[in-house]
């Protein structure tokens, strides 16, 4: 079994410093995976962005990562860093669909 954890939407109820030690006892006891959610004033990239560059094997993953609402050029600077250790993505409502990032 993998246990992983989700973080929900950024900034509702814990502050950035508790979900960062949040993701960091679950890094040190073993979990799999860290989620975070997307929407309006959430953007799921920026967060995985932050927490890849202080964690180390924790895989990183995102509830819905909303291609359109991004240009290309934004899309493509956000790759390599929030998704440097990638879990799966889904695309946009209401038709959702899911694919193997590798």
């Amino acid at each position: 079994m993998k246990l992983g954890v989700h973080l929900g939407y950024w900034g509702l109820g814990l502050t950035s410093q508790d979900q960062l030690d949040v993701v960091l006892e679950a890094e040190r006891l073993g979990y799999d995976s860290v989620w975070t959610a997307e929407a309006y004033g959430s953007d799921a990239a920026t967060i995985l962005g932050w927490l890849a560059g202080q964690t180390s094997t924790i895989r990183l993953g995102s509830a819905i990562f909303q291609m359109p609402g991004r240009s290309a050029a934004m899309t493509a600077m956000y790759w390599p860093l929030a998704f440097s250790r990638p879990q799966r993505m889904a695309g946009n409502a209401p038709k959702l669909r899911e694919r193997q990032i590798s």
